[in-house]
């Protein structure tokens, strides 16, 4: 069997979801992203399996990601997500599971505050 190249993980969590809210009039709009990388040569195709505190998990949202590509999903378009709206100010959680070896990523741009504030996250994964 041929070894797919790069390297990654078939399932990862990001914990701390909480969209900020839309607030000021500046060219940056508050948001989270998910950025899906995949150096395979081959199509990923991912399942996005999102978990909440006060409601039942919504699971198996279908995402492809082609052979060497990065895709990026904004949480606050459900456009990205299959129909799924996530309000703002909502505590979640994802699960990203994958078919071939990807490296996933967690952003906040959080336009709330004068000073913004943008961060990243490399989720926990775990090797299969």
């Amino acid at each position: 069997m041929k070894r797919e190249p790069g390297g990654g993980a078939k399932i990862w969590f990001f914990p701390d979801g909480y969209l900020p809210e839309k607030t000021g009039k500046g060219k940056l709009e508050a948001h989270e992203a998910l950025m899906l990388m995949n150096t395979a040569n081959r199509p990923a195709t991912v399942k996005l399996d999102f978990y909440f505190e006060d409601k039942a998990p919504v699971k198996g949202i279908a995402v492809t990601v082609g052979a060497e590509r990065v895709r990026t999903l904004r949480l606050d378009h459900p456009q990205d997500l299959a129909g799924l709206s996530i309000p703002p100010l909502t505590q979640y959680s994802i699960r990203v599971r994958s078919n071939v070896k990807i490296v996933a990523q967690f952003g906040r741009l959080d336009t709330t505050q004068n000073n913004l504030a943008y961060y990243v996250g490399i989720g926990y994964w775990a090797n299969k």
